[in-house]
């Protein structure tokens, strides 16, 4: 993402400028001060006048000069992800390469290869990342071959893609959904990996301020609204605690800090709740200052004492003592009731522990320092170095992948043996067998799990103990790639599979050079390609194998010419173009006007996406599609973030246009006591009172619950909304929902 398309206000005097670059300089230097080596200073002064001299010529769309977003980005590096000096330096520069005169051997001259391969990998995704046409699948997977080279290229990449979410507010609205969706799709699940759980939040808050602006500013709202009674309540759960903590003569900190907007948000859609139900929107964290050797002792000490001063609920332990995760995190998680019947969340950690919560990946390799042991991190970056080796997987097949298999979280469950083995969430036993070894993957016939027999699609819960059960008969088939979430099962059932269709292709391929020797044409590489095309297939191993299994009947190939050494079809094949229509249509009652920006702001022909059915005053966007058109989605449509992180130069800026003749459907989910007279009372609004449609209705009552699903006929979002207001005045409603009304 070009760094120079960030934006804000910004009106200084050029002796104001200077002051205040200085002033930023500074407040880096004095964050690295601690970690400086004899001749250190020097080497960030000539970074930082190397980049500043760069740059001097180069201002960011806000007016202000360009310098400021390289210091701010290792001000990150330094102070949020606890990197030291060299990362520093390489912050400074990470966009000097790619936007200046400043050349790589520049680079290796003033600093040496250590610093020049980091700022040449930033160069890379930098490149990658600015080619609007290109997917961003393939530009992640760029990104991730990086990795495998030195982790901080990822995690100053992670510091540049903050602070350009930080300093987002004036940029245009398509390139805020764009960087907004790409953040929170991949950059905020893999600062998560990495340990960075402050920078993934953040990431996850901002990218929902831009991609669903109400909800997020409703939230925020009432968290400030329940602010004071949130620090009443947190100081009365606190004081009993205090006081036990403290004779115990532990060294400790504790202290309430409020859930981000994002968690409270996937609570409340994940279990269908109001932000009033919401109980855990803040967390108790614990920290103890323990000696090396006494940490897990001190952490169930306390862990000790808060269940005897509030009741824990079993279900709700998280153990990550024993088991720390693989990107080194380690704590004892418990909620337990606390005053006025509300489950609270409490987090126990050491100071080193916390360290590595904060800082991830840097304060794990600073604990690391001179020990000998992989840890769970090690083998986790190896498997992505070991995935990233297989490169023949899609690139979009790649990222969802590497989405599932490695920024997801994470259970453990043991060998026969009692040997742990982390997986992520979902996975089966015959990821588990694949995890084992290949040869054990693909003859798996089913486990048995804690000495019970199970299929192979059967999905392993943490502590789980797992028996592979194999047979020489065995062999992978295509419905196994339903079973698997590790990129490396699904690699290796693709390989398995591409080999056992090779084998069969063998025998097409004889009976193709049969045919085309009765033609007198050469059998070509060339030849074979203008066949599969004919018959519109991807490649020639699934021509030579549609042949083999007798699926394609070569009687054709009479209708085909030869001249010389080519074989030519029998009529030339058209490769249509799909063009959007730009000519105006007139509006029917089923549709209304959208503005569409772009090219041409003429009407354009265009649906409306069935996945998340928008009307107007949505906030929405223009998709073109490979097969129908313009589709119309809205920005919180649960395909969105997919869409706009993986093809945003096919998004479409777009808005509404008001129509009151026209009406759209949509679907409303209504919750409540069932009382008499109920039905009436909420047909007598809708139809009567309000004078909207209705299309359809279902009233399920039961144990004196009923719940209703509404079809109806609105104008726009206003309309909807004052419409679920009046409902929801009605004694004995609870809730009302909008759905899609594709799920009825």
């Amino acid at each position: 993402m070009p760094t120079t398309d960030i934006i804000s206000n910004y009106h200084l005097s050029e002796e104001e400028e200077k002051k205040e670059i200085l002033r930023e300089y500074r407040g880096l230097l004095k964050l690295v001060k601690e970690k400086m080596k004899p001749g250190d200073k020097d080497l960030i002064r000539t970074a930082f006048e190397m980049a500043a001299d760069a740059h001097k010529t180069m201002r960011r769309k806000s007016g202000e000069p360009y310098i400021l977003h390289p210091i701010a980005v290792a001000r990150i590096c330094v102070e949020e992800i606890g990197l030291g000096i060299r990362s520093c330096i390489c912050a400074l520069l990470h966009d000097t390469v790619e936007d200046t005169d400043i050349t790589l051997e520049d680079i290796q001259r003033e600093f040496g290869s250590e610093i020049t391969k980091i700022v040449d990998g930033l160069t890379k995704i930098a490149n990658v990342i600015d080619a609007n046409t290109s997917q961003q699948a393939e530009n992640f997977k760029k990104i991730l071959l990086t990795l495998t080279d030195d982790p901080r290229v990822i995690l100053i990449k992670l510091a540049d893609r903050l602070h350009n979410m930080r300093t987002l507010d004036s940029v245009k609205r398509e390139k805020q959904l764009k960087i907004s969706s790409e953040t929170v799709y991949v950059y905020a699940p893999l600062a998560h990996r990495m340990g960075l759980y402050n920078i993934k939040t953040e990431m996850e808050d901002l990218s929902m301020k831009y991609m669903e602006s109400e909800t997020y500013k409703t939230i925020a709202q009432k968290l400030q609204d329940t602010k004071r009674e949130r620090t009443r309540y947190i100081n009365d759960f606190i004081k009993p605690l205090k006081e036990k903590l403290q004779n115990t003569g532990l060294n400790f900190e504790i202290y309430g800090r409020p859930k981000s907007i994002h968690s409270i948000w996937s609570k409340i859609k994940k279990k269908g709740i109001a932000f009033e139900e919401v109980y855990d929107l803040f967390a108790i964290r614990i920290i103890v200052d323990s000696e090396a050797d006494k940490e897990k002792e001190d952490c169930w000490k306390v862990y000790s004492i808060i269940t005897d001063a509030y009741n824990p609920s079993p279900e709700r332990l998280r153990d990550w003592l024993s088991n720390p995760k693989s990107n080194g995190y380690e704590a004892l998680h418990t909620t337990v009731m606390g005053p006025q019947g509300q489950w609270v969340e409490v987090q126990i950690r050491t100071k080193r522990m916390n360290d590595i919560a904060e800082k991830g990946l840097a304060a794990h390799w600073k604990y690391k320092e001179g020990k000998d042991d992989e840890s769970n991190f090690d083998k986790w970056f190896n498997q992505i170095r070991e995935a990233l080796s297989n490169q023949e997987s899609n690139s979009l097949d790649f990222l969802q992948d590497f989405k599932t298999s490695f920024l997801a979280e994470e259970i453990y469950v043991y060998t026969p043996k009692g040997d742990i083995k982390m997986l992520p969430v979902g996975a089966t036993a015959l990821d588990f067998a694949f995890g084992v070894h290949t040869a054990v993957g693909t003859k798996c016939i089913g486990a048995k799990v804690n000495h019970k027999l199970v299929p192979i699609s059967y999905k392993l819960r943490s502590g789980d103990q797992i028996e592979i059960i194999t047979s020489a008969k065995q062999k992978p088939n295509n419905e196994w790639l339903n079973f698997v979430v590790t990129t490396k099962a699904r690699a290796k059932i693709k390989d398995s599979l591409k080999e056992e269709k090779r084998q069969v292709a063998d025998l097409g391929k004889g009976i193709l050079e049969r045919k085309f020797n009765a033609m007198n044409a050469v059998m070509s590489q060339s030849n074979i390609e203008e066949l599969a095309n004919f018959y519109k297939l991807n490649s020639s191993l699934d021509l030579l194998y549609d042949i083999a299994i007798k699926k394609i009947d070569l009687k054709e190939l009479k209708e085909f010419t030869v001249h010389g050494d080519k074989l030519i079809p029998p009529k030339p094949l058209k490769i249509v173009e799909e063009k959007l229509d730009f000519t105006e249509k007139p509006l029917s009652k089923k549709e209304t006007e959208l503005i569409i920006f772009g090219e041409s702001s003429d009407k354009i022909m265009y649906t409306l996406a069935n996945c998340c059915k928008p009307i107007p005053g949505d906030d929405v966007f223009g998709f073109i599609t490979t097969g129908e058109g313009l589709k119309i989605h809205r920005t919180n449509c649960p395909n969105a973030t997919r869409l706009l992180a993986n093809h945003a130069h096919r998004v479409v800026k777009t808005k509404w246009a008001k129509n009151k003749e026209i009406s759209f459907l949509t679907g409303l989910k209504i919750l409540g006591l069932d009382d008499v007279g109920v039905i009436h009372k909420i047909t007598n609004l809708i139809s009567g009172e309000m004078k909207v449609n209705i299309a359809a209705m279902t009233i399920e009552a039961k144990d004196g619950i009923f719940k209703g699903n509404l079809k109806v006929f609105v104008q726009d979002k206003d309309q909807l909304e004052k419409l679920v207001a009046n409902l929801l005045d009605l004694p004995g409603i609870e809730r009302v929902d909008r759905y899609d009304t594709e799920e009825a």
